[in-house]
C-alpha cells in the first residue's frame, strides 16, 4: 500500500467546513479577512468562529489550518503580532504564510508554531524548497505552474520537506495569483485579499490598426500590413475603453482561463509522493466541496490500493459550475487517445446543483427540500450524501400543504420528495 496524501479542502464558513469533513477531507484552509487573500464569504474574521471551528476539526481528530498570506503593507505590520496571538492561543495545525517578512516575525515570537508557504510565494525549484525549509518552514505549497516531472525531481532533491500541490479550482491567469487586472480596473488589490477576478470578466476582442497618419482605427477601414495588426479588448461594463492585447513568446495573458481538473494525475502524484492534494475554492458553496472531497477521496484511496481512475469521477466533476477544465502544467502535451478518453467521459451525464434535503417528515414519508433551482416530476435526479450517493426517478412531489406538484420553480421554494430518511443533509442535483 503506498502512503496517502492529506486531501486539503477550502472553507469559507463552518458549513463549508463540516461538509469537507463529512465527505472526506483530512483537513481544511481557512483565513481571517484581513490577513488571507478571501475577504469576502468569509466568517471566519471572529476569534469565536475561528475557535468554534479549530476545536471541532481537533474532536474530529482533522486538521485546521490558517490562512495568513498577504503581502502586507507597513500598516498591516503594525497590527499583525497583536492580532495574531489569540489566533495561534486556539491552535491552528499550521499557518500558510508568503510573506518573508511575516514568515520571521512569527518564527521570533511563536517558535513552536508550524508554517506552510503559500502558493503565492511561487516556488518552482528545489533550490527554493531547501531554503524555505532553512527558515523553519514545514510545508511547500508548490508553484501550479509545474509539471509533474518537475514536482518529482523536487521531491527526489528534497525528501525531508512536506510538498502539497493544487489539483482543483480556478487558476489565475498570472503566477498563482500575483495579478495586476482587478488593482488596475477597480483598485481592489488580489494580493490583499480583494481580488475582483477581472481575467473573468466579458471582454470583446477586435482588430484594429494604424491608418497613414498614425491613428488607431478598425482594421477593416485601414489598408496596412497584417502583420502591423492591433488586437483590442472592450470590457463589457466599460464601453469605449480599448486596451490593447500584448503577447510575448510565451502567449497572451489577460483573458480568462479554464479551471483545474488533475484528478486524472493523483495516482502518478501518489506515486510521486506528494503529501497534500488541495483543493481551491473558499468561496465556492458546501455542494461544491461535498462533489470535489467526495471525488478526490475516492480517487486517492483509489490509487493507494493500485486501483485505476474511475471515469465516473470525470463526469460528476463535469457537473460542477465551471470555465471548461484543463489540467494546468502538470502534463504539457496530451496524445489524441488521452484527450478522447477525458472527452468521452466527462460530456454526458452532467448534472446541476437543485436543491438540499433538510429533514424528513415521518408522517408524510417525504423529505423536505430546500430548492436552489428548478426541477420537476419525472427527473432523474442524484443524492450526494457522506453515506454514499443514491441515483433515482423523482415519483412524487408535493408542496407544504400535500398538494401534489408537477414543478419545484426555483430557489427560495420548498416542497417533498421521495427521498429515504438516511439521507437527510445530503445535497440534490438533476442530470442534464
Amino acid at each position: 500500500m503506498r502512503k496517502a496524501p492529506e486531501l486539503l479542502a477550502p472553507a469559507g464558513s463552518l458549513q463549508m467546513m463540516r461538509t469537507a469533513f463529512a465527505f472526506g477531507a483530512d483537513a481544511i484552509y481557512a483565513g481571517q479577512p484581513r490577513y488571507s487573500l478571501r475577504v469576502r464569504n468569509n466568517e471566519f474574521g471572529s476569534l469565536e468562529t475561528l475557535g468554534e471551528a479549530i476545536a471541532e476539526a481537533h474532536a474530529l481528530r482533522k486538521q485546521f489550518f490558517v490562512v495568513s498570506n498577504i503581502y502586507p503593507h507597513n500598516a498591516k505590520l503594525t497590527t499583525y503580532l497583536a492580532d495574531m496571538r489569540p489566533v495561534i492561543a486556539l491552535k491552528p495545525d499550521a499557518l500558510i504564510m508568503s510573506d518573508p517578512g511575516l514568515i520571521d516575525i512569527v518564527r521570533e515570537n511563536f517558535p513552536e508554531q508550524v508554517i506552510h508557504l503559500s502558493v503565492q510565494a511561487n516556488t518552482v525549484n528545489w533550490a527554493s524548497v531547501r531554503f524555505w525549509k532553512k527558515m523553519g518552514v514545514d510545508r511547500v505549497i508548490l508553484s501550479r505552474e509545474l509539471s509533474l516531472d518537475e514536482v518529482a525531481e523536487i521531491r527526489q532533491q528534497c525528501p525531508d520537506v512536506e510538498l502539497e500541490v493544487f489539483v482543483h479550482g480556478a487558476l489565475c491567469i498570472a503566477y498563482s495569483g500575483r495579478c495586476l487586472l482587478s488593482g488596475y480596473f477597480n483598485h481592489r488589490d488580489p494580493n490583499q485579499g480583494t481580488c475582483t477576478n477581472s481575467c473573468r470578466w466579458d471582454y470583446k476582442v477586435s482588430g484594429a490598426a494604424e491608418d497613414a497618419a498614425g491613428i488607431v482605427r478598425p482594421s477593416a477601414t485601414v489598408d496596412s500590413d497584417p502583420a502591423k495588426k492591433i488586437w483590442l479588448i472592450e470590457e463589457k461594463e466599460r464601453p469605449g475603453e480599448l486596451m490593447p492585447v500584448e503577447e510575448d513568446e510565451h502567449g497572451t495573458y489577460i483573458l480568462n482561463s479554464r479551471d483545474l481538473r488533475a484528478i486524472e494525475h493523483v495516482q502518478r502524484l501518489v506515486e510521486i509522493g506528494v503529501d497534500s492534494l488541495k483543493i481551491e475554492g473558499r468561496t465556492k458553496s458546501p455542494y461544491y466541496v461535498a462533489r470535489t472531497c467526495q471525488s478526490y477521496r475516492q480517487a486517492i484511496d483509489d490509487a493507494v490500493a493500485g486501483k485505476p481512475l474511475d471515469p465516473t469521477l470525470l463526469r460528476e466533476l463535469e457537473g460542477l459550475a465551471n470555465r471548461g477544465y484543463t489540467d494546468g502544467f502538470y502534463q504539457r502535451h496530451h496524445d489524441a487517445e488521452y484527450q478522447n478518453y477525458l472527452r468521452g467521459h466527462s460530456e454526458s451525464d452532467r448534472s446541476l446543483y437543485v436543491g438540499d434535503a433538510s429533514r424528513f417528515d415521518a408522517a408524510r414519508g417525504l423529505m423536505e427540500i430546500e430548492v436552489k433551482n428548478r426541477f420537476a416530476l419525472g427527473d432523474r435526479l442524484e443524492c450526494v450524501h457522506p453515506s454514499g450517493n443514491l441515483s433515482w426517478t423523482l415519483g412524487r412531489l408535493e408542496n407544504r400543504a400535500g398538494e401534489a406538484l408537477t414543478v419545484a420553480p426555483g430557489n427560495g421554494h420548498t416542497v417533498w420528495v421521495d427521498l429515504p430518511e438516511t439521507k437527510a443533509g445530503a445535497f440534490i442535483a438533476r442530470f442534464v
